[in-house]
């Protein structure tokens, strides 16, 4: 999850925001810690621990949750809004997903073959919802198919790191607002 707070970083950057007044103020910092600590779930199952995959679904509320404090901080109200439409959005598809192939997720590794974060047989040592996908899955545009290599997602997925997107970007926005009107 930390490529969206890179992404949001980016773009704020690519729209001409400065970003380092965001890392003078300390809600960026909460919101960091989650990301390294699930940077830390993703070596370890890098490292062939599958153990850890079953705090992955609560630490993700855990770390979306983080993101209320830059909300409150910055005023991002009307962005949080719209954030947490993305995510109900994302969690009804993968619902979908999940009920349309009988309570499972298909997922369809590719590049994560070749990085080593998946094996054909890690999805039955990891004992949760997800399943390797085969040709009878059903509505596999929702499945986990978009592989980085390091985590494999579905549309969902990507509709749920809206939220932390608008967030960061909204935040960057805010931070040199602020800078503007003291200089």
């Amino acid at each position: 999850m930390i490529e969206t707070i890179l992404l949001a970083l980016l773009f704020a950057k690519l729209k001409g925001f400065e970003i380092k007044p965001l890392f003078k103020d300390w809600p960026i910092y909460i919101v960091l810690f989650f990301a390294l600590v699930y940077v830390g779930l993703e070596i370890a199952v890098f490292s062939g621990n599958y153990s850890v995959v079953k705090f992955s679904t609560p630490f993700k509320v855990l770390y979306l949750s983080a993101f209320i404090v830059m909300i409150v901080r910055y005023g991002i109200y009307k962005g949080a809004v719209v954030g947490s439409v993305f995510v109900l959005l994302g969690g009804a598809m993968n619902d979908v997903a999940i009920a349309a192939n009988n309570g499972k997720m298909p997922v369809f590794p590719t590049l994560s073959y070749i990085t080593g974060y998946a094996s054909p047989d890690a999805f039955s040592k990891v004992k949760d919802i997800h399943i390797l996908g085969t040709s009878a899955v059903n509505l596999k545009f929702l499945t986990d198919f978009i592989d980085l290599g390091y985590s494999i997602l579905s549309i969902g997925d990507v509709f749920i790191r809206a939220l932390p997107f608008i967030v960061v970007f909204y935040a960057v926005k805010s931070c040199n607002a602020k800078t503007l009107k003291y200089i």
